[in-house]
């Protein structure tokens, strides 16, 4: 009987504190031309593993609360214990009441070379430089936390966001590109940097206001989700007078451009005049799908 509760215990322990991903981790290395090397396998189980069991926050998930994602890794050379790849990062989270999920977070990643022996022990320290595998793929978990936490509460991300940076900070003695000034507007230095910066303070007002007050509440009253919608995009004007062309900008759109023209290309119609004209100011590379947005 003892051991009966000691199982059960367990059993519930598990259920309350589950971890917060379900991330589908993929490894594929066509590229290489040797694809069913048996160390890109190994690499995908133990990442899989590794992004899913370790506990990332102190919050208690239920099991339906973890926050479906998926990384792909694209090897496109490997030498010894060098991988050169690129990794797409992609996490969307359920809207109330309904089977749909929304894209969150969307990124392509483009500088993502590590060193991985097969089997190696995968070890996170929030406060010390591990490896660039490590610290790339826990920048991002922790942007995908973050991301998804601003959807739910008026910058509810920012313990994740100041994890994220924390990790990008330290992993610059790793001379690893992606973590420095000097590597582009597009690198993982300027994506936090951006981030926890008042000049694209919009940025995370309008991913609050676009999920919480729009798509949460679309089963009730379209019309007027739709209106909260609309004036959340609008709102990233004022980011776009500050920085025209803006990295996050391009992060915003590449999850959510079709989205947006699904939500406004059909009925019940809203006053989207001034929408549209903002659209094509902000986001002009999506001009197609704005000229699908129905008057």
């Amino acid at each position: 009987m003892r051991k009966y509760y000691f199982i059960l215990f367990l059993f519930v322990s598990a259920v309350t504190m589950a971890q917060e991903l379900n991330c589908t981790v993929t490894v594929v290395a066509q590229q290489t031309g040797n694809d069913n090397n048996q160390v890109f396998k190994t690499l995908e189980r133990q990442l899989t593993e590794f992004v899913n069991n370790t506990q990332w926050t102190n919050k208690n998930f239920k099991v339906q609360e973890r926050i479906d994602c998926s990384m792909v890794i694209n090897v496109q050379n490997y030498n010894n214990d060098t991988f050169s790849t690129t990794l797409q990062v992609q996490t969307s989270r359920p809207i109330y009441g309904s089977t749909y999920s929304t894209p969150v977070y969307t990124f392509n990643d483009k500088e993502f070379g590590f060193q991985y022996l097969e089997f190696q022990n995968l070890v996170f320290n929030p406060n010390q430089f591990e490896s660039n595998l490590i610290s790339v793929l826990t920048f991002h978990i922790y942007m995908i936390l973050g991301m998804d936490a601003d959807t739910f509460t008026p910058n509810g991300g920012d313990e994740y966001y100041r994890q994220a940076q924390t990790i990008a900070n330290y992993s610059q003695q790793g001379n690893s590109r992606g973590w420095k000034l000097e590597d582009g507007l597009q690198s993982r230095f300027a994506l936090i940097d951006n981030i926890l910066s008042p000049t694209y303070k919009e940025f995370r007002s309008s991913m609050y206001k676009y999920h919480r007050e729009g798509l949460d509440l679309m089963q009730k009253e379209v019309r007027g989700s739709k209106s909260a919608i609309a004036e959340s995009l609008i709102d990233l004007q004022k980011m776009h007078s500050r920085r025209p062309n803006s990295f996050l900008m391009r992060v915003f759109f590449d999850s959510k451009a079709n989205e947006v023209a699904s939500i406004f290309g059909g009925g019940p119609s809203v006053n989207i005049t001034k929408l549209v004209d903002v659209l094509n100011r902000i986001a002009p590379i999506h001009g197609s799908k704005w000229s699908k947005i129905k008057f």
